[in-house]
């Protein structure tokens, strides 16, 4: 049987990389007793980070579910990628989930990750708690840590505990719902003993617990009322009024620990079982054709959020049931493909074990293996109808690599396109300019990640080759030129003959082909071969060969021999003139130019902008966004911003973040333009 709707919590752990998202689901699992011991992400040995390439990296490349029980209630927790670069895992867990712990690192305080997360789950309307992690590192302070998410943001941010003790000393927590403490001895599931608040803690208690109780009350009118009268709240009210205000983004409590050495892990399961709300509290999902109800007695529709490339398994899907029960042994349409689907085995995960599920209830969580033609986006449903889950929007891919298949080139893309089911923010397709096979990811590292995952679970192998720069080439003032091919050796011979006109157009305007040929010089059937042979001709400019952009073509003259004339002579003729118009039309080189958006910390603005001037950068802007954040704005040539993630990071200690989207093509400055040649010829050589 499945668990009502009401007795689910859907968790997703959102934070930046390295604030021991994976450390605290560990420990979550194994404190409610779903592992027999605690892994550490040190020693490779944690259940999430499964894969080979995130053991070996030390951090979480997919998202990972598991489901476990705490005090009655079915907890689905989805750990899920701090780094950037898989950001779309992040987001698809947040799209099904109600609620998001966001965890933090105590020395750091709100990053930019944790940030640009928040925002997402403020659009998607979830649950939202923080859990303060890393509390017995150096330097960490829990204090600090809660104004900078307070800056960050806002007033709601409230914590419902503080820690006893400070860094290596840190031994509980004092619970300000309930004004107990509890002391923490070892990493055991038994190491929890309730104390009485220490004496020297018993002030700043009350001062935090003062503080709780004016924002929760804040959120109750009765509730006010009678708390500025100075009556006594009882807890079960005070927890009531907190899951109200948090189940709606009104209240962010704030808990905290150490989840590596499971120090108040189990208060945080008693949080998100008692502050956190069930699907049905959080209240239907409203699409524009439907709103679905967390109803067993409706037609069933269950959304598809992740698909997961097994070498072994095949395909397994991720999937959110919103109504309705999901069944083995049963059909589904696919509302997408408009396919009949079989489900066969269900699937639930509960640590590294998967086991079987014959059903899953409206709100849960589950995954299923071998559906033939489903994929992350998809929706599943008794009946096909139309239906759409509004779209996310998923960062687009800036780093670019061309690649070379090593042996079978069709089992490197079959292997390729699986991985992308996997991961939307992968990019191939081949460059029409240069015939490149073209990887892009989010980041170098993303790409490196994608070819190690290639050769680790298919065994397929691609070199990588530094990406190339998609120079264009343009024109600058109009100019003619004639085309004439003649070619007259034994039998037929071969003859095409025209005159054409160029001239630059607008930016961005494209390419035009206009014929005004008049009385028939050329004959009518000719005129698309002098189309093809000038649109042959700008594929390689005179400068450096490369694609010529924005050009406007006339063919006004001409002349035929009614016998040797044919296509390809029109082709050739037209090739000839083109080659020759550009030539004289004062050809420049163009460049892409990127608009780079940087959030770094304030103290790092002078370096980062200095160095962005060195990459000829000019900066459009700056915006505080709080918590000793600054957003800058640059635009910036591609060519200079190929390497930059590494200058970044250290440019910022490791506290900076980008992206990048294509701007606009810019001419390359003189000084510059010869260096791009000389690359340009001998890279020509190389290949020829």
């Amino acid at each position: 049987m499945h668990k009502p709707a009401d007795r689910i919590r859907n968790v997703a752990l959102i934070g930046h990389r390295g604030s021991g998202k994976t450390s605290l689901h560990e420990a979550l699992l194994f404190e409610a007793g779903a592992t027999n011991r605690l892994g550490t992400v040190l020693d490779g040995t944690t259940v999430s980070d499964s894969e080979p390439d995130e053991q070996s990296r030390k951090m979480s490349i997919s998202l990972a579910l598991s489901s476990f029980e705490w005090d009655g209630r079915k907890i689905n927790l989805i750990d899920t990628p701090g780094e950037p670069s898989f950001v779309a895992d992040a987001l698809g867990a947040m799209r099904v989930c109600e609620s998001a712990v966001f965890v933090v690192n105590g020395v750091m305080g709100a990053e930019v990750t944790t940030r640009r997360l928040w925002a997402r789950a403020e659009e998607l309307d979830l649950a939202r708690m923080i859990f303060v992690n890393m509390l017995d590192r150096e330097r960490a302070d829990f204090f600090r840590t809660l104004e900078s998410l307070k800056d960050a943001f806002g007033a709601h941010v409230v914590a419902t505990e503080i820690p006893i003790g400070s860094e290596h000393d840190i031994s509980g927590v004092v619970d300000l719902v309930d004004m107990k403490a509890y002391s923490y001895d070892g990493d055991s599931r038994e190491n929890c003993t309730e104390i009485a608040i220490p004496d020297d803690m018993q002030e700043l208690a009350e001062q935090y617990r003062e503080l709780m109780m004016d924002e929760i009350s804040e959120v109750s009118d009765s509730l006010m009322e009678r708390y500025l009268e100075g009556e006594e709240i009882a807890h079960d009210e005070i927890v009531e009024v907190l899951k109200d205000g948090t189940n709606h983004g009104s209240l962010f409590p704030v808990t905290c620990g150490v989840a590596t050495g499971n120090l108040a892990v189990n208060r945080l399961l008693d949080a998100i079982v008692e502050d956190l709300p069930s699907p049905v509290k959080h209240g239907s999902l409203k699409l524009p054709e439907i709103t679905l109800e967390a109803d067993e007695s409706k037609p069933l529709y269950a959304y598809v959020f992740k698909t997961r490339a097994d070498p072994f398994a095949g395909r397994i899907n991720l999937f959110r049931v919103y109504q309705g029960v999901m069944r083995h042994d049963s059909h589904v349409m696919n509302t997408t493909s408009h396919n009949k689907e079989r489900v066969g085995q269900l699937l639930v995960f509960s640590g590294k074990d998967s086991g079987h599920a014959d059903e899953f209830g409206p709100g849960d969580i589950g995954a299923v293996a071998k559906l033939k033609e489903t994929r992350a986006g998809d929706w599943l449903a008794e009946r096909d109808e139309p239906i759409s889950m509004p779209q996310i929007q998923l960062p687009a891919p800036v780093m670019a690599f061309a690649m070379e298949a090593q042996g079978d080139e069709d089992k490197v893309f079959t292997s390729l396109r699986r991985l992308q089911e996997e991961d939307p923010t992968i990019d191939l397709h081949r460059d029409l300019e240069t015939g490149d096979q073209i990887i892009a990811g989010l980041s170098q590292m993303h790409v490196e990640v994608i070819v190690d995952r290639l050769k680790e679970r298919f065994g397929a192998e691609v070199t990588l080759k530094p990406p190339r720069v998609p120079y264009m080439e343009t024109i600058r003032k109009p100019a003619k030129a004639h085309g004439r091919h003649k070619k007259q050796s034994g039998g037929r011979g071969q003859f095409g003959d025209c005159h054409i006109a160029i001239e630059p157009r607008e930016p961005g305007a494209g390419f035009e082909f206009v014929n005004q040929i008049k009385g028939g010089v050329i004959p009518t059937s000719f005129i698309p071969a002098v189309e093809k042979g000038v649109v042959e001709a700008m594929a390689h400019g005179p400068i450096a060969g490369c694609p010529v952009k924005d050009v406007s073509v006339t063919v006004f003259d001409g002349s035929f021999h009614t016998v040797d004339s044919s296509e390809m002579a029109f082709k050739l003729a037209g090739s000839i003139a083109m080659k020759e118009a550009m030539t004289n039309a004062s050809p420049a080189l163009l460049e892409p130019i990127m608009l780079v958006t940087l959030s770094i910390p304030e103290e790092s603005v002078g370096d980062v902008i200095g160095d962005l001037n060195s990459r000829r950068g000019r900066p459009q802007g700056m915006d505080s966004v709080g918590g000793g954040l600054t957003e800058v704005k640059a635009e910036v040539p591609m060519s200079e911003m190929l390497t930059y993630a590494p200058d970044l990071r250290s440019l910022t200690g490791g506290q900076g973040d980008y992206t990048m989207e294509f701007e606009r093509y810019e001419e390359v400055p003189a000084h510059l333009q010869q260096k791009i040649v000389a690359e340009a010829t001998a890279e020509e050589a190389v290949s020829a």
